[in-house]
């Protein structure tokens, strides 16, 4: 069993000098070697004239092109270099231009048996009277997914990159937040008032007849965040933000992507094991047709629109 040892006598053992060696409050080898204080160095105003003309004629020296010929040989080569390199570049592009097949020859990699399913069998295994949606988000929507989390991870990236977290920048924001938006444009303002409803209605229009005609989620999307971006430059983001902040837009694009893929993971799998699908196609032409299109529609809409929103008021003013 140990037993304590008294504070005299733990000071004298070599453990304790140790530790105040190790801390750095008591030197050992204090008082016991000669030891002097270093004074601030001051250098010689002549060396240091002296010490500058050095480095200039190095310079000189180094970057003379009229004398140094290692540097003048380097530039030569560097030259010779860039235009053969340059030369090799439009001899390739040429020469896979000359390979291509000529314009509507019949056996071109366009005209294959992919594109005549696209023209023949779409409206009917997609219900979409719109050929280039049914491709979109029916035959290659898994794509289409990739993209819309490509928007979304790109706007994260923008809010880590450009976010305000500081207290201290948000007040400074707010003081000169004239500078960044007319909020008393009274022009603008009666503008954004006729023009800011017909271009959501527009754009939501866009979106839900996206299967039927020209359109769909992405073109619809950026109508809509055309239409926020002006609501915002003629209102500001105390008026804005009241229906639409960061919160917002996280919730609105988790909702959407997790809709999408559970509704396209839905058809992967029926399709793979060649399931009938329980969502009918729908008469073609109406409204509520092409099964699950009108959904992803919609899904790539709110996505696409947020994160118009997003970018904007990111570069503009580094957070909601």
């Amino acid at each position: 069993m140990s037993r304590r040892v008294p504070q005299e006598q733990y000071e004298k053992t070599f453990s304790y000098k140790f530790r105040q060696w190790m801390d750095g409050t008591k030197d050992p080898f204090l008082d016991t070697v000669e030891m002097k204080s270093q004074e601030a160095f001051q250098e010689d105003g002549q060396a240091a004239e002296q010490r500058a003309r050095d480095r200039k004629r190095i310079a000189e020296r180094a970057y003379d092109l009229e004398k140094n010929a290692e540097l003048r040989i380097f530039r030569r080569i560097y030259n010779v270099l860039a235009v053969l390199f340059c030369v090799l570049l439009v001899v390739m592009l040429l020469a896979a231009v000359s390979w291509l097949p000529a314009v509507g020859e019949a056996d071109r990699p366009v005209n294959n048996e992919v594109s005549a399913r696209y023209i023949e069998n779409g409206l009917q295994e997609t219900g979409a009277v719109n050929i280039v949606t049914g491709m979109i988000l029916d035959y290659r929507a898994f794509d289409t997914l990739g993209e819309s989390h490509v928007l979304f991870i790109a706007t994260c990236t923008v809010l880590i990159l450009l976010r305000l977290d500081r207290k201290e920048d948000q007040e400074k924001f707010e003081a000169n937040d004239r500078l960044h938006e007319p909020k008393n444009d009274i022009i603008l303002q009666t503008v954004a008032k006729i023009l800011v409803p017909p271009i959501f209605i527009f754009g939501i229009y866009v979106i839900l007849a996206g299967h039927l005609g020209p359109g769909g989620g992405f073109s619809g999307g950026a109508v809509i965040g055309a239409g926020l971006i002006l609501y915002l430059n003629a209102f500001g983001f105390a008026k804005t933000e009241k229906f639409f902040t960061a919160r917002t837009y996280r919730r609105m694009s988790f909702c959407a992507l997790a809709c999408y893929s559970l509704a396209k993971s839905y058809s992967f799998y029926t399709g793979a094991n060649h399931i009938e699908s329980i969502i009918p196609l729908g008469t073609p032409g109406a409204i509520l047709s092409s099964g699950l299109i009108l959904l992803l529609n919609i899904c790539v809409g709110v996505v696409v629109s947020g994160t118009m929103y997003t970018f904007y008021v990111m570069f503009r003013k580094g957070g909601y």
